[in-house]
């Protein structure tokens, strides 16, 4: 049997948690330190997992200079993941980032640099790219079968009450929740954004410190055009975590509400589409991804490289919104 992937984990914690029970259900996947600047989080977490205190750590260089691994999951706010994903590329680990890749579009290039010169598998938990609606979406619209996509509209509307650092964001909606959106818009489409203008606001129920609502309207290649209305306030009726999406074509459109798929024909009723099958579907698909990539050197979907795209969204987003323009995309710095 071959031997399990060692994994250095970073932030066990919050999300972490999820990532600490991924690793601990995966076959050939398994923790070999947990890093974490909580001591008391890292405690219960590590008991979880059955490793020793000794192999807990509050400092990533100790855990890096003490600890034989193969690959790094981090799940530490962004602001931190420049330091996390260099420090553990460096070492000649392998990493697993948690979105965003970076706190800024600079840091973002530099974590790439740094992966391109270690010759080291870089990879960002875009994980709403894997559940059955969206394979199932993107399938059907790269098919041709109702001919090109011309227009899309995105609606996305929750009120998670999280603390912390997203509630001290300036832009939270944007940075911390639409990366997942605005990925998916590339995934689907097949097709990167040229410009972006809108505007953002916080209502006045709002319990985020920065602007929790955003209206945005993106060009992509193609002459195609899409509107993302998204609220992380929201007071009621909400969608999906996914978002409601609607995606008009040559000669039909396609509709996804609440997780579930449908397809309109011009001059057609709505049909439900059954979903494609995933036998791994979001952090689980990811870490096998990851883990394959380790393995067999088969490059991830999400990689760092192409998810500057997706955050070049976000900030050339954050752009828009703060100087009435539209910008250019890709962005230039």
């Amino acid at each position: 049997m071959t031997e399990p992937i060692g994994i250095i984990q970073v932030g066990v914690g919050g999300m972490g948690s999820v990532w600490v029970e991924t690793v601990q259900n995966a076959q050939a996947v398994t923790h070999v330190a947990l890093v974490d600047t909580n001591a008391e989080v890292l405690r219960a977490q590590a008991q979880r997992c059955g490793l020793d205190a000794s192999h807990c750590y509050t400092d990533l260089a100790a855990a890096l200079q003490r600890e034989s691994a193969d690959a790094l999951i981090n799940v530490t706010p962004p602001q931190f993941h420049e330091a996390v994903c260099c420090q553990a590329l460096e070492a000649g680990l392998s990493v697993l980032t948690e979105k965003p890749l970076s706190d800024t579009m600079a840091a973002a290039r530099r974590i790439v640099a740094a992966a391109q010169r270690t010759d080291k598998t870089l990879m960002v938990a875009q994980n709403y790219r894997y559940q059955a609606f969206a394979p199932t979406l993107r399938r059907l619209v790269s098919s041709g079968e109702m001919g090109a996509p011309g227009q899309v509209h995105v609606a996305f509307a929750k009120g998670p009450h999280f603390g912390g650092f997203r509630e001290e964001m300036d832009h939270p909606l944007i940075v911390d929740m639409a990366i997942h959106h605005f990925d998916m818009l590339r995934y689907f489409l097949g097709a990167d954004p040229v410009a972006v203008s809108g505007r953002s606001w916080n209502p006045s129920w709002s319990w985020f410190g920065g602007d929790a609502s955003t209206a945005l309207q993106f060009a992509f290649e193609g002459n195609i055009h899409a509107s993302y209305t998204g609220s992380w306030c929201s007071t009621g009726a909400e969608t999906s975590w996914n978002a409601d999406w609607r995606i008009e074509c040559e000669k039909g459109v396609y509709l996804a509400s609440r997780d579930l798929l449908y397809r309109a024909p011009t001059g057609e009723e709505l049909q439900p589409v059954d979903l494609d099958p995933m036998p791994l579907a979001r952090q689980d698909y990811l870490l096998e991804a990851f883990r394959l990539a380790i393995t067999e050197g088969a490059p991830p979907e999400t990689t760092g490289k192409d998810n500057l795209k997706s955050l070049g969204m976000v900030f050339g987003a954050v752009r828009a919104v703060s100087t009435g323009e539209n910008v250019p995309l890709p962005l230039a710095d």
